[in-house]
Order: structure tokens, then sequence, then C-alpha cells
């Protein structure tokens, strides 16, 4: 997957709302996506980031987005995390299995050697166009803040038909740029 790129309309199971059920990728066209990647359940590092994800739940769904955890692990394994661990307890977004690795080989981070995803985040537009991602080691732990400004400055700039575009570290109510003006203003 790059920028820009369609999502593929992929089917799996997820564990979600105390259920087993099937998700298809094309279910969210029309919403923003953010998909999160991670190594594997019962670690160290997933359940810090995924219940920062959850506690933060609400002000993706503002923006009318849906946030997906995915995994290598199959959708029992999700569910017995989810039923043994507080901060999964916690998670009200779906937690999609890729057992067979597909998904992951199909975003680029799947791990051949170990089964296991790459830590990485791909937010993706109503188009079903993927606008933003990042990929990096296991080790280290993902920013649901950080996402949150990444997808309202995504949002802001389809809002805005790209004439404002989202200086560094850009937050909501703070000055934009008009693309061809120079850092001073002017043409």
């Amino acid at each position: 997957m790059q920028i820009g790129s369609s999502i593929p309309a992929l089917s799996l199971e997820a564990f979600h709302e105390e259920q087993i059920k099937k998700i298809n990728l094309t279910d969210y066209k029309d919403k923003w996506l953010v998909i999160l990647f991670y190594p594997a359940d019962f670690t160290f590092v997933c359940p810090t980031e995924l219940e920062e994800a959850a506690m933060m739940y609400d002000e993706f769904k503002k923006l009318d987005a849906e946030i997906l955890s995915v995994s290598t692990d199959t959708v029992f394994v999700h569910k017995a995390w989810h039923d043994n661990s507080e901060a999964i307890k916690k998670i009200k977004y779906p937690m999609i299995a890729d057992p067979t690795g597909n998904m992951c080989r199909e975003f680029g981070t799947y791990i051949e050697k170990e089964g296991l995803s790459y830590r990485a985040t791909f937010i993706i537009d109503p188009d079903q166009k993927v606008v933003a991602y990042d990929v990096h080691d296991n080790s280290i732990g993902r920013s649901a803040n950080e996402i949150l400004r990444k997808l309202q400055a995504a949002d802001f700039v389809r809002k805005n038909d790209g004439a404002l575009v989202c200086p560094a570290s850009w937050k909501p109510g703070e000055k934009t740029l008009k693309p061809g003006l120079d850092l001073v203003g002017k043409i």
C-alpha cells in the first residue's frame, strides 16, 4: 500500500461487541478508517496502545471514523484476550483476525519469518484510499493522540478540497496554509 492506493475488498472475521462477526473493508466506504496493525495478542506494548485508542474512540467517531485493530491471531484468541485483560476489555472497535496473514501481506506489514505483523497505522479516506501510513519496529508503541491529529488534518484538507493544507504539528483551530504561498503569505 502506498499513498493514494485503494484498499482491497477483504473479508475477515472480527471480535466485536462480544460477538464473532464477518467484516469487509468495503463496509466502511464513505467513512474514515484507521487500521491499527499490531504483532500479537497477550504481549506487552500492544495493550497499552490499543487501550489508548479505545479511550479516545469517541474522538475518532466524531470524525465519522472507525478504528480496526488487526493481528495474525485468531478471533478466538482476540476473545480470550478481551475476556482476560482489563485494558483490552475497554475496546469497542472491531478486532480483526488475520491468521493467514493475507491482510497484513496486502498492506505490506507481514513479517514472513515470524508470522506476525509490524506495528503499523493506516488512515483511509471515505473513498477507500490511503492518505497516511506509518510502519515501525514492534518495540515502539504508537500515540493515539498523534493518529487522531493526523486524521483531523486529513479530514480538514479533504473538506477544503486541498485548497488549504496543514503545517507541521497542526491542530484544529490553528492557522493553515494555501498552496502556492510562501511562508510569509506572498504569492
